[in-house]
């Protein structure tokens, strides 16, 4: 077991923080239902520069609507929420040509729940969680040597519900994120109103629940995304139907988190409908990031000493319903993916506010909804 010491210095580690400009392939997770993308989107960016361009096709699939790249740059993974009645959605396997950055699929399996709609590889490169949205729970599979995907080894039903009668009669799980030293899964169930801990073995793929097995969240809030703050001592998630962030207090020691902060992603006094999407730290710890959909704005917050956030800003995405942004491993740029309007609109990053500086780049890209960045 890693020293309280030893956890936080092994997560500022695995964090890249302001490095040289450098060149990305970056892939675009698409829905393909209509009509806009054929799957996987690929674009080359300069962070030296903050150029993105290109936007061919890296690879056909269905509905490929997140994606998470292996350590090894050799292997790429996506879920597709549409797949097969009795075996869940689709997990797909995809080999990455290290020269042109397409991709080439290796096999493909079902994820055991219906509309899997977040995914990860372990830090030891030996497995992928995943999150069944419309089947309420998470699975985790082994990796073959080739980077083929295994049946499922481990499998987790969640059970329960929450106070909002139309989205919350079920669990619904919604992203899973792992800690650096590879000991704890959280997965943010919007049904139950819950961030549920699992303590993970690499070894045996196998997920078990910590103790305790959960956090609540503010009721009917739905929680989303989550992020682990790059010190290991915080952690965020967004709520999407409460329009919110819960920043929490993280003890790596015991894989527990204390809520220490309710705050609100979009601006007091107004009334449209919105919901968020992502949430992201900087890679500095300085700055947290949040989108909202409807607001059509990322909220922008100063990360305190004590874990606990200030607004900055709300800045607008350029485009309509931001599922999903990213940024580039230098630090210097933020990517957001704007889904209904079909761009992808390139800001820069303000390194002593946070704020998002307009590049006066958009690129069209069909249906965008995650942006996942791979050094060339």
């Amino acid at each position: 077991m890693l020293s309280r010491r030893e956890f936080v210095t092994t997560a500022v580690a695995a964090t890249p923080i302001l490095a040289a400009g450098k060149q990305y392939f970056v892939y675009i997770g698409c829905y393909t239902s209509g009509g806009k993308s054929k799957g996987i989107q690929l674009f080359r960016f300069d962070a030296s520069t903050g150029k993105l361009s290109g936007g061919e096709l890296a690879g056909e699939a269905s509905n490929p609507s997140f994606l998470t790249i292996h350590q090894n740059k050799k292997n790429l993974y996506a879920i597709g929420e549409l797949y097969d009645k009795t075996k869940g959605g689709a997990l797909t396997a995809f080999e990455i040509d290290s020269a042109t950055g397409k991709l080439k699929m290796l096999n493909q399996v079902g994820t055991r729940g219906g509309g899997p709609c977040h995914l990860l590889v372990d830090k030891t490169g030996k497995n992928v969680v995943v999150a069944n949205y419309g089947g309420g729970s998470v699975a985790a599979f082994p990796l073959e040597a080739d980077g083929r995907v295994k049946e499922a080894a481990s499998f987790i039903q969640h059970e329960g519900s929450s106070i909002d009668p139309k989205r919350q009669q079920g669990p619904r799980a919604h992203s899973v994120n792992i800690t650096p030293d590879n000991r704890f899964v959280f997965v943010a169930d919007l049904g139950l109103d819950k961030v549920l801990v699992y303590k993970f073995s690499a070894a045996k793929c196998e997920l078990t629940p910590n103790d305790p097995p959960f956090v609540k969240v503010r009721p009917g809030g739905g929680p989303r995304h989550f992020n682990l703050h790059p010190s290991g001592k915080f952690a965020y998630s967004n709520s999407e139907m409460g329009n919110a962030v819960t920043a929490f207090r993280f003890d790596g020691a015991k894989g527990v988190l204390t809520e220490i902060q309710y705050i609100p992603t979009i601006p007091e006094g107004w009334t449209g409908v919105s919901h968020t999407a992502e949430v992201l730290c900087h890679p500095s710890g300085k700055f947290l990031y949040c989108s909202n959909r409807g607001h059509d704005s990322i909220a922008v917050f100063r990360i305190g000493k004590d874990g606990k956030l200030t607004n900055v800003e709300y800045a607008p995405t350029l485009g309509k319903t931001p599922r999903n942004f990213n940024i580039d491993p230098t630090g210097a740029y933020l990517i957001a993916a704007n889904q209904q309007t079909d761009n992808l609109v390139v800001f820069k990053i303000d390194q002593s506010s946070g704020k998002l500086l307009p590049t006066g780049q958009s690129v069209e890209s069909g249906a965008p909804v995650c942006i996942k960045f791979l050094a060339i």
